[in-house]
C-alpha cells in the first residue's frame, strides 16, 4: 500500500482508502453487520487506514460498524464522516450551527469515539458555502475535542473552490473519474496550493466503470442506479457520475480496448486517478470482501502511457464532456 498526505491535516493516509455506502450489502438489502465486519477488517488487513462513513449510511448502522473497527483494531484508523443530509427537507435554510452539532454528537454516540477525526459537510446546498457561522461552529466543535479536522463534500466544482476559502477546511471530497473530468482545471490547482487533502469518490462512476455492465443489467427497485438515474431523490451526478447509462456504456467499450484485456478495467480506472498528485486518496466502496483486492490493484499498476492518457482524454471529449463538464 502507498501512503499521501491529507492536506493540512497531516494525516498519512492510504492512497486506495475506502467508502462504506454499500458496507453493509448490496444496494437495497438491509444492512448487514457480519458484512460490514468482514469488508472492513479486510480493508485494515491490506493497509487501508483511512474509512469514510456519514450518519446516513445505513441509517447510522455504517457508523456503528466502523465505529466497531477501530476500537477493536491496534491500527492507527482515520475515520471520517459526514453531516447535513438528515435534514428534512434538505435546504440552506434547515443548515443551523445547533442542528450541526447535535449531527456531530449523534455521530460520536453511534461510533462510540471520543473524537472524529474528519467531519465533512455533506453535499450541502450551494447556498451554504457563503455562510460563516456554519463553518465558525465547527472550530468550536473541533476547540472542545469532538472532531479534529473539518472538510466538506461538494458535488459542484465552485463549491469546492468557495469552501476552501474558509481556513478550517482541510478536505474536499468529490466525484472524480475518467467520466468526470473537469476538477484539475482549477480545483486540483486551488487544492495544492491551500495544501487542501483531495478525497476522491464515485471513482468507477457507480460501476459503469468495472465494465461489467450491459443493457441487460437488472438494478434493484431500492438501488439509486435505478431509480435516480435523472436525479428524482439527491444529485443526478451521484449516480453514474451524471452520465446517461446507454452512453456510458459505449464509452466503456471503448476504454476497455485503449486498456486491453490484461487487467480489469476497474483498476485501470483507479489507476488513472492516482496519477493525480494532487489526490489524497481514493474512496470505492465494496459490498463484498473480494472487491477489497480487487480494487488495490491498481496501486501496482504501471502509469499509463501518453498514447493512453490521449486516448482516454478524446474519449471524454467526444462522448462524455458534452453531457456533464459544465454542470459540475
Amino acid at each position: 500500500m502507498n501512503y499521501r498526505k491529507l492536506g493540512k491535516t497531516e494525516f498519512s493516509v492510504s492512497e486506495i482508502s475506502l467508502g462504506t455506502w454499500q458496507v453493509g450489502g448490496k444496494w437495497g438489502d438491509p444492512f448487514s453487520h457480519a458484512n460490514a465486519d468482514k469488508i472492513l477488517n479486510a480493508a485494515v488487513d491490506a493497509g487501508i487506514n483511512f474509512i469514510d462513513t456519514a450518519d446516513v449510511y445505513g441509517d447510522g448502522e455504517s457508523e456503528k460498524a466502523v465505529g466497531r473497527l477501530v476500537r477493536s483494531r491496534s491500527e492507527r484508523i482515520f475515520v471520517a464522516t459526514k453531516c447535513g443530509r438528515r435534514l428534512q427537507p434538505h435546504t440552506a435554510e434547515a443548515y443551523q450551527p445547533a442542528v450541526l452539532r447535535r449531527f456531530v454528537e449523534d455521530s460520536l454516540r453511534n461510533m462510540q469515539l471520543e473524537t472524529i477525526d474528519l467531519i465533512q459537510l455533506h453535499c450541502p446546498p450551494t447556498e451554504v458555502y457563503y455562510r460563516p457561522e456554519i463553518f465558525g461552529e465547527f472550530d468550536r466543535l473541533r476547540e472542545e475535542g469532538k472532531i479534529r479536522h473539518l472538510g466538506v463534500s461538494i458535488e459542484k466544482v465552485e463549491e469546492g473552490l468557495k469552501a476552501i476559502e474558509f481556513p478550517n477546511v482541510t478536505t474536499v471530497q468529490l466525484i472524480f473519474n475518467l467520466f468526470r473530468q473537469r476538477p484539475p482545471e482549477l480545483l486540483f490547482k486551488e487544492a495544492a496550493r491551500r495544501n487542501i487533502g483531495l478525497i476522491v469518490r464515485v471513482p468507477l462512476a457507480s460501476g459503469l466503470l468495472t465494465g461489467k455492465f450491459s443493457p441487460q443489467t437488472h438494478f434493484a427497485a431500492d438501488d439509486h442506479r435505478n431509480f435516480n438515474r435523472h436525479g428524482e431523490a439527491f444529485d443526478k451526478g451521484e449516480t453514474f457520475a451524471g452520465v446517461d447509462y446507454e452512453t456510458g456504456l459505449a464509452a466503456v467499450e471503448e476504454l476497455k480496448r485503449v486498456f486491453g484485456p490484461q487487467m480489469p478495467l476497474a483498476a485501470q480506472a483507479l489507476r488513472w486517478i492516482l496519477m493525480f498528485e494532487e489526490v489524497s486518496c481514493v474512496i470505492p466502496g465494496a459490498s463484498r470482501p473480494e472487491q477489497i483486492l480487487s480494487n488495490l490493484q491498481a496501486a501496482d499498476l504501471l502509469a499509463l502511457s501518453p498514447e493512453q492518457i490521449q486516448a482516454v482524454r478524446d474519449i471524454y471529449n467526444e462522448r462524455i464532456r458534452p453531457l456533464v463538464h459544465y454542470s459540475w
